[in-house]
């Protein structure tokens, strides 16, 4: 196996692998939400989602709409619905 594919795939089991405990930090959240509705980000707060914590993400596209992109503070994944 070539080294470069060797390298992709160690990274990919070690990304796999993370702890379940690590939790996504504030600029995790924004990168996470520039992947869901690209442009700049404005804001991210920490807030209470029913039982579990996210981070609320304000970002501003290109066409200038403001959305508010919610990312959940365990996975780092966006939340849904939102």
């Amino acid at each position: 196996m070539p080294p470069a594919v060797r390298h992709l795939v160690c990274a990919a089991l070690l990304a796999a692998l993370a702890p379940a405990w690590a939790q996504a930090s504030r600029d995790d959240a924004a990168a996470a939400a520039l992947r869901v509705a690209s442009g700049r980000v404005l804001a991210v707060d920490r807030a209470q989602s029913g039982e579990r914590p996210v981070w609320r993400v304000k970002v501003v596209t290109a066409a200038g709409e403001v959305r508010v992109i919610v990312i959940d503070v365990a996975s780092g994944q966006p939340v849904p619905g939102r």
